[in-house]
């Protein structure tokens, strides 16, 4: 995929995460995760790595909208996970089972990000919430994709917070805006004028021949 956008979001468990999840806020991830499916589905690519809490939130927002979501979104999942899937997997019908390293985590984690960052050609990356793999994408990413956009939701919390320090000065809307609808399509250059389309082939390449146009009066 071109000009895709990569989602990068968890939910932290405050077992496994208290420093985390300290910070963070469950309605504002979910909040920003729902907004960036409601503006990018139909219009961009969608890719994330398959996370327990956050892809029942993108189906909920994705069921909704008439598109063609399999073709639309890419779903990466390290078979070392395979006991956790969520039930929701089967419903994007495009989903990649990277390889079980060794029954190493840390490995087989690795091995999915390169080819989530490897495969793609993506325009921009947001990042929401998260513990410390929220960080290890980040880094990642940057060396895959150095001139792709990176976009720290700074209120959601969690690790996203230490990526957004590590940035050193950002946009006041990052931090600030509680409106991510209007973020994001500011942000990742999405007009609302864009009209969404059933599959990618089905958009044209020229971006104002995907705004909505009114009807032709007779």
């Amino acid at each position: 995929m071109r000009d895709a956008i990569f989602l990068s979001a968890s939910v932290p468990d405050p077992k496994r995460g208290p420093e985390f999840a300290a910070t963070a806020d469950s309605v504002l991830i979910g909040a920003a995760v729902s907004a960036l499916v409601h503006v990018t589905l139909g219009r961009r690519p969608l890719v994330w790595g398959g996370h327990p809490a956050i892809t029942p939130m993108i189906w909920v927002v994705a069921q909704d909208i008439g598109v063609d979501y399999g073709r639309w979104v890419q779903l990466y999942q390290s078979a070392h996970f395979e006991d956790e899937f969520p039930e929701d997997n089967e419903h994007f019908q495009n989903v990649t089972y990277t390889e079980d390293v060794e029954h190493d985590r840390d490995r087989s984690l690795l091995l999915m990000r390169e080819r989530m960052f490897s495969e793609h050609v993506f325009k921009a990356a947001v990042f929401v919430g998260g513990m410390s793999g929220i960080i290890q994408e980040y880094e990642l990413f940057r060396h895959y994709q150095p001139d792709a956009t990176v976009l720290p939701i700074v209120s959601t919390g969690g690790a996203t917070r230490q990526v957004a320090e590590s940035m050193g000065a950002l946009p006041a809307e990052l931090t600030q805006e509680l409106d991510y609808v209007a973020l994001f399509h500011e942000m990742l250059g999405v007009s609302v004028r864009e009209e969404r389309f059933k599959r990618p082939e089905d958009q044209p390449s020229d971006i104002e021949d995907r705004f909505w146009q009114p009807p032709t009066p007779l």
